[in-house]
């Protein structure tokens, strides 16, 4: 008569009868202390912008010395601030606007035509070329500020949008050069051969062939050129000196310097505003941005 032999059963949570069962409450335990030190850490890297918020709706009397959460809400701050400058502040988000916005097709435009360049077409000095393209990213911009302002007041080009925009149509953003020609390389040059048996050219290719092809890098392009440019502070302050052409950073600077002390939940208020169209872009693109950078510069 032979003993049957036993094997473990399943049980009903899924686990083997007999099995050990004491590591579920522990990595249930680590589990619950690492999400608890994530929620600190975000409620601290998130305090200033709720207080920012919170205070722009909190009378100016009670913003250093309140609670986080006013007892009282005004729109006071929005209505002091919108017009406390020489000209309403829907002026500076305009000129943010149009500086950002030409700054997008200067880069898309540029950026996209000089890594095709780089990457495809074959010509003396390339990779000379492309070195140069790389070592200018680790160059400082500040070394370009004086002799730039120099070239831009010998032509009578201070205080206008030109300085800021013009670069952006001579390809002088070598990160999203290299970003781009890194997206070109990983596309099969099969599509080239194939366009140039059909008779089509150069430019025509890239135009029809290539550009398509490239969302994911002018996505990411698009994305990273309109969060810098709006957010930018140091270029704006050097070429711009009129309000009527200043945008919404240098605007916040001047609040500051006009109202001293007593502007603080006026500078808050339109600080807050000033954020909303990054958010809404941000909310809108931010697949497209995670595409974007998981899909570009990774390929060989």
């Amino acid at each position: 008569m032979t003993t049957p032999t036993l094997t473990p059963t399943a049980t009903t949570t899924g686990t083997p009868a007999g099995w050990p069962t004491r590591r579920r409450p522990r990595r249930r335990g680590r589990s619950v202390a690492r999400h608890a030190g994530l929620a600190v850490f975000v409620a601290f890297m998130l305090y200033p912008l709720v207080w920012m918020v919170t205070s722009a709706f909190t009378p100016e009397s009670e913003i250093l010395t309140g609670p986080l959460i006013p007892e009282q809400f005004t729109l006071e701050n929005f209505v002091n601030g919108w017009n406390s400058l020489t000209r309403p502040f829907w002026v500076f988000y305009g000129n943010s606007f149009v500086v950002t916005i030409s700054s997008i097709v200067g880069n898309l435009f540029s950026c996209s035509l000089t890594a095709y360049a780089l990457a495809r077409l074959t010509f003396k000095a390339r990779n000379l070329y492309f070195g140069i393209v790389l070592v200018s990213v680790m160059l400082p911009m500040h070394v370009l500020v004086i002799p730039q302002y120099i070239i831009f007041s010998q032509f009578d080009l201070v205080n206008t949008f030109v300085p800021l925009v013009l670069p952006k149509f001579l390809a002088t953003d070598a990160f999203f050069i290299f970003l781009m020609v890194q997206f070109i390389r990983g596309i099969p040059r099969e599509l080239d051969q194939a366009a140039a048996i059909d008779g089509a050219g150069p430019f025509r290719t890239f135009w029809y062939v290539i550009l398509p092809l490239m969302r994911p890098a002018l996505v990411t392009t698009t994305i990273f050129t309109f969060i810098w440019t709006w957010n930018d502070f140091f270029t704006p302050l050097i070429y711009l000196t009129d309000q009527s052409v200043f945008t919404v950073p240098v605007a916040l600077s001047s609040m500051v310097d006009a109202e001293s002390n007593s502007g603080i939940g006026m500078l808050l208020a339109m600080s807050v505003l000033s954020l909303i169209p990054i958010m809404l872009f941000f909310a809108f693109a931010q697949k497209y941005l995670i595409r974007g950078i998981t899909t570009t510069g990774l390929k060989g």
